[in-house]
């Protein structure tokens, strides 16, 4: 039970990366125009638009391998914890306007429903990523 847990829980993780991605690259323009038009500096707007992409397609890849798995776990994690905490700013008022630079679905959702899909996310990543690493930790107890 708790193998399937933790695989349809990666599966989802990877599924989520790689449609962020995709959404991402497939509006690169308006992406491009939406990360602009964030109260960030033009430059770090710029880093983000190749950036996000490229971690999120390297995060997905990094939870399709049983030997890279706790890396993507912990890349996803944090990936998860910023874009929370950009949300809760959001939220919280901290800019003066906020455009969405999210795609597909997660573009249509209010920032009520966005914060609690990535806090679901959130506490579903660290859940797994604790299984795995006491899973993996018990393992090597037992070999030694």
């Amino acid at each position: 039970m708790k193998n399937t847990f933790q695989s349809i829980s990666i599966s989802l993780l990877i599924v989520l990366y790689i449609y962020a991605a995709l959404s991402k690259l497939l509006t690169f323009s308006e992406f491009r125009q939406q990360l602009h038009n964030q109260n960030l500096s033009p430059g770090f707007a710029t880093f983000l638009l190749y950036f996000l992409p490229a971690a999120e397609i390297i995060t997905a890849f990094l939870l399709c391998f049983r030997r890279t798995v706790i890396f993507g776990l912990i890349a996803s994690g944090a990936l998860l914890a910023t874009f929370t905490g950009y949300i809760s700013l959001v939220m919280l008022h901290f800019w003066n306007r906020t455009p969405c630079s999210c795609g597909g679905i997660l573009s249509h959702m209010s920032w009520t429903t966005h914060l609690l899909f990535n806090w679901v996310f959130l506490l579903l990543n660290i859940v797994v990523l604790y299984l795995e690493y006491s899973g993996r930790k018990s393992q090597m107890q037992v070999t030694d």
